[in-house]
């Protein structure tokens, strides 16, 4: 072991147990940084990579299923503005019953909502979007009041403005 002058003659005072006390000191203060530079993160990252990777690959199948949704939606007809109006009819009808009601003003509908439980609202835009291809553009909502016995717990009040398709 080549030492710098500076410490040369400190080391040769040394008794041989001492040197080997420190030789030993300094290796272990080596093995310990190489540890916690080298090793350990290594270590840490290997074990992680196993959840990391389940998270990846969940991320990636709704990754694929959102495409597989948006490709077939991309593969339907063009749809008229009237086809649409009435499918958005006939889901007010369907899902909302009473507490819908709708005008038409040029290409935009107004569906007011009366009490309407959050469950039929969320399955209604759902239906719209997909069957009339409606776009929500404007929502005016209010929480309704408060539970009654037989009312479900959320229900909602105001209005929702949706753009048809365009090409009449």
């Amino acid at each position: 072991m080549k030492l710098p002058a500076s410490i040369r003659p400190h080391w040769d005072t040394l008794a041989p147990r001492e040197r080997r006390s420190v030789q030993a000191a300094l290796t272990l203060v080596v093995v310990a940084l190489l540890w916690w530079v080298a090793i350990a993160p290594a270590l840490h990252t290997l074990g992680a990579a196993d959840a990391q990777h389940r998270s990846l690959d969940a991320q990636l199948q709704t990754m694929r299923s959102l495409q597989a949704e948006a490709q077939a939606l991309q593969a339907q007809p063009k749809l008229s503005f009237d086809d649409a109006l009435k499918a958005v009819e006939l889901a007010v009808k369907s899902e909302l019953g009473g507490s819908g009601q709708i005008n038409v003003t040029g290409e935009r509908v107004t569906v007011s909502l009366k009490n309407t439980p959050a469950d039929a609202l969320a399955h209604w835009l759902a239906q719209v979007r997909i069957n009339a291809r409606a776009l929500p553009t404007e929502a005016r909502l209010v929480r309704g009041p408060a539970p009654t016995s037989g009312v479900p717990s959320a229900t909602w009040d105001g209005s929702l403005v949706l753009t048809l398709p365009s090409n009449r």
